[in-house]
């Protein structure tokens, strides 16, 4: 199968890579578009896990308010303002504003949750008679698994993402730090629903 000037264009806008790069990922998967795009978001997000630990002062605040009854302000970092003031950024955000709007997360990262919080969940697991019957070199594992699944829903970067459940938020974000070449971080949000007080 043939690899078309088309389909190099397309690959590089999506993944911010060189021409020559991706002529040759559409090459090695043989013409397959999917398939080098899929290659190529593998590569990109180990760049992108590099990019992490890099500081993050700029950015936007973006709300959205859904049928005037859920309203949602999310702070979201890169580095620098010539990322931030880039559309694909702003519709990052607003997709993010979205997500949060629809699935009501309290935290942002599995790093956020209060350690108190963390703690007396990790003692109701630990206590459970379910997990007594297991090996005790195998007990803190199957805990740390179990934490994970109990947060999944409560944590930003752990939820299926509402625009493409195929992914995480987290791996969305990952995404776009590989586009835009810088880290990329959901600093704080807030959302208020019509009627419900915490």
């Amino acid at each position: 199968m043939g690899v078309s000037i088309e389909d190099i264009k397309k690959l590089k806008e999506l993944t911010g890579i060189g021409l020559t790069d991706a002529k040759a990922a559409l090459t090695e998967a043989n013409g397959d578009f999917d398939k080098a795009l899929e290659a190529m978001r593998k590569k990109g997000l180990t760049k992108a896990e590099k990019k992490g630990d890099r500081e993050t002062r700029e950015g936007l605040v973006e709300s959205y308010v859904h049928s005037n009854r859920i309203g949602v302000v999310v702070e979201v970092n890169c580095e620098t303002d010539f990322v931030a003031r880039l559309p694909e950024f702003k519709e990052f955000a607003h997709q993010i504003a979205m997500q949060i709007a629809a699935m009501n997360p309290s935290y942002s990262t599995m790093e956020d949750i209060p350690a108190e919080v963390l703690e007396a969940k990790k003692a109701e697991l630990l206590a459970s008679e379910s997990l007594q019957s297991k090996p005790a070199e195998m007990r803190d594992q199957i805990v740390e698994g179990q934490l994970k699944k109990h947060f999944a829903e409560q944590v930003l970067a752990e939820q299926a993402f509402v625009l493409d459940d195929t992914k995480t938020v987290g791996e969305r974000i990952k995404e776009q730090i590989a586009l835009s070449g810088e880290n990329i971080r959901i600093s704080q949000f807030r959302r208020i629903e019509l009627g419900v007080t915490e």
